[in-house]
């Protein structure tokens, strides 16, 4: 994405505060390259659990399939992580509804209508969940 270079620079800058209460990078290794890769990413806390949703289409959530190893630099913090992708509908599904609990206007920008007690829409969370991956970021 074209913006990317620039939230890197700013997630490493002193400016950081704009934007890393929901924003963070990711430092994994490529699986095939073996390069480290830096991907910024929007993500949801929850004590030292890190949820972040990507599309399914995108690629760098591929690299951390199998529990993958990788560093975290949270407001401008550096701290070790261990990801998980989650991908099976079922289980991306009931991520999702743990994402959206942690933060119920992010449901928004899933097209996923929320009730007035904050539960999700079943099927809108199904659909979500097919165009969906979840990765379940744990801070050592």
């Amino acid at each position: 994405m074209w913006y990317n270079p620039l939230m890197i620079w700013l997630l490493r800058s002193s400016f950081h505060k704009m934007v890393s209460g929901s924003i963070l990078l990711l430092i994994l290794t490529g699986r095939k390259s073996k390069r480290a890769i830096t991907v910024p990413v929007n993500y949801i806390r929850d004590g030292r659990i890190l949820w972040v949703a990507s599309d399914r289409k995108r690629t760098w959530w591929r690299n951390l399939t199998g529990g993958a190893a990788l560093t975290v630099l949270l407001a401008r913090k550096t701290k070790p992580a261990r990801a998980e992708v989650i991908l099976h509908e079922k289980e991306v599904v009931h991520a999702l509804q743990e994402y959206f609990r942690l933060a119920p206007r992010m449901a928004k920008y899933f097209k996923v209508k929320v009730d007035r007690e904050g539960n999700p829409d079943l099927s809108d969370l199904g659909a979500a969940a097919r165009k969906q991956v979840m990765v379940k970021i744990t801070l050592s």
